[in-house]
């Protein structure tokens, strides 16, 4: 599902934190997920892929948004909830 409201994406809370992410790396990709990847297009639910899909998804995307290394990692936390 693509959307251009950032109010359908689901916000991180203390339930969501993994081995491999915290809230904050949670909350923070949220924040670049929103302003980065919604600056130029709708933005997908979460949801809407597999974390793999994810991955294959940013390692196209992140260069094109001028993303570092570290805040496309952040993202794919955010969007792979944590896996």
């Amino acid at each position: 599902m693509i959307t251009t409201s950032t109010d359908s994406l689901y916000i991180p809370t203390a339930t969501d934190v993994t081995a491999t992410a915290t809230l904050a790396q949670l909350q923070q990709g949220r924040t670049i997920y929103e302003n980065s990847c919604g600056a130029c297009h709708g933005l997908y639910s979460p949801d809407s892929f597999s974390a793999s899909n994810w991955k294959s998804i940013l390692s196209n995307m992140a260069p094109r948004a001028g993303l570092s290394a570290a805040n496309t990692t952040l993202v794919s936390k955010y969007v792979s909830r944590g896996k």
